[in-house]
């Protein structure tokens, strides 16, 4: 599943997260749990959390059933726009 996912990732998230500086790393995939690493501009975006649950979330669970939750597992504090969650 996951090498499906990052064929997902690399046509579908990532070139529109690219468009804003930004980019979503695929850090594992357990059970039924993705989890993803925000980074450039997603990465202390005050938008980050809708983005990663209205956007990525909302593509993952409708491309891939088993899928049921998306967690974030970036630090944003340490971004170059930090904010806190």
């Amino acid at each position: 599943m996951f090498r499906a996912m990052e064929k997902f990732f690399d046509s579908t998230i990532r070139p529109s997260l690219a468009s804003h500086g930004g980019n979503a790393e695929i850090v594992d995939i357990e059970n039924d749990k993705v989890f993803i690493r925000l980074t450039g501009g997603c990465q202390g975006c005050a938008s980050s959390s809708a983005t990663l649950k209205d956007g990525i979330e909302r593509l993952i669970k409708e491309n891939f059933e088993d899928i049921s939750e998306v967690v974030d597992v970036t630090v944003h504090e340490e971004g170059e726009n930090p904010y806190f969650t």
